[in-house]
């Protein structure tokens, strides 16, 4: 790419926002022009404005301190700055829905990592290695919006990328039945233990609306495009139990699966580690080089030891076991901030570059 596309970032201060900050840093294509964030932040630097809340690892990067944030309110001045956004804004669902289709009415590309618009018919809901055809929706959408540039696009929920992934490389066998429990880290709430001391010994067994997007989004994401809208699919049927636990990153998945067609483990296994799709065929910057990994030993995969496979864009599996009433059953790993949230929705804007739908104003 000859000249890096501009960004900005609606809902920097917050933990996705500040994951969004940090990836873009050394980013190749893309560069961060803007920032947005709440009125009562508007004006301050990103520094003043985040204070002591800075919950990534890694120092806060120089090039955004100084950086005076905007008012997302403020449509226009943030549009002239950037070619797109990133939209990780903390508010109601209709407020959010409102401002993204606001910024998107102004020729300006929204790829957000809420859930939002998840459900809007003509709006992709993308894992790139599974459904980037999705995102030839974007054309319907912009019919609807009278844009020609603009549109909105979505990544799905952090809970279902320990799972569906390995299903999807299993379609060939007809998965038509999955019982999953997810246990997820506290920074899907974006909460620290710092901010969160009450987690840490514990574990809740309830995360509001988690379950119902843990088996409703898979179903959208395997669906097709017909009359300028997404139909979901039918299959596999999923039912989920969504669980918070004392870990800081990464989301872990327990899974019972029945097979139409009746696949060996060795084939399983075979079908995960092969995984290559589009992001991998053209080699996108944040595309990890294997998708999927097979874990051999028994006691894998581990948050603290694979929770950061391939930069935390890739998936682990493991414990692939005949089941007494399912077929099979395995425990799949995927790191929540990163392939979970912010760094799926860069691989979804670097997709969207490469299919030309982003592209310098």
């Amino acid at each position: 790419m000859d000249k890096k596309l501009r960004v900005g970032i609606l809902g920097a201060t917050g933990m996705v926002g500040q994951r969004f900050v940090t990836l873009m840093e050394h980013h190749p294509w893309f560069t961060v022009t803007a920032i947005a964030a709440s009125p009562r932040s508007a004006g301050k630097t990103y520094e003043e404005a985040v204070g002591g809340r800075w919950k990534m690892e890694t120092p806060m990067p120089d090039y955004i301190k100084n950086m005076p944030v905007l008012d997302i309110n403020q449509i226009e001045e943030v549009c002239e700055k950037v070619d797109f956004v990133f939209c990780a804004l903390n508010m109601g669902k209709a407020e959010i829905r409102e401002i993204e289709e606001k910024y998107a009415k102004a020729e300006t590309p929204v790829v957000s990592n809420n859930s939002a618009h998840r459900w809007t018919d003509d709006v992709p809901m993308v894992i790139p290695e599974i459904n980037a055809d999705h995102f030839d929706v974007i054309e319907a959408q912009r019919r609807r919006l009278g844009t020609k540039r603009g549109f909105i696009a979505v990544k799905p929920n952090c809970s279902i990328q320990s799972y569906t992934p390995v299903l999807n490389a299993w379609k060939e066998f007809e998965p038509y039945e999955a019982v999953v429990t997810t246990y997820q880290a506290i920074s899907g709430a974006g909460k620290t233990f710092k901010d969160w001391p009450e987690m840490n010994g514990n574990i809740i067994p309830y995360i509001s609306g988690e379950e119902e997007k843990s088996e409703q989004e898979p179903l959208k994401i395997w669906g097709h495009i017909e009359d300028g809208t997404i139909v979901k699919a039918k299959e596999p049927k999923i039912t989920c139990q969504c669980i918070r636990v004392p870990i800081l990153n990464g989301h872990t998945a327990a899974v019972f699966v029945k097979f139409r067609k009746n696949p060996t483990k060795e084939q399983l296994i075979e079908k995960i580690n092969s995984y290559r799709a589009l992001p991998q065929e053209l080699n996108l910057p944040s595309a990890p080089k294997q998708f999927i990994k097979y874990l051999e030993d028994d006691d894998r995969p581990q948050v603290a030891l694979d929770v950061n496979f391939e930069n935390g864009m890739g998936i682990t599996v493991g414990r692939i076991r005949e089941d007494s009433i399912y077929d099979w059953k395995f425990v799949g790993l995927s790191h929540n901030t990163l392939r979970g949230a912010a760094g799926g929705a860069v691989l979804c804007a670097e997709t969207l570059v490469a299919k030309h739908y982003i592209e310098a104003k």
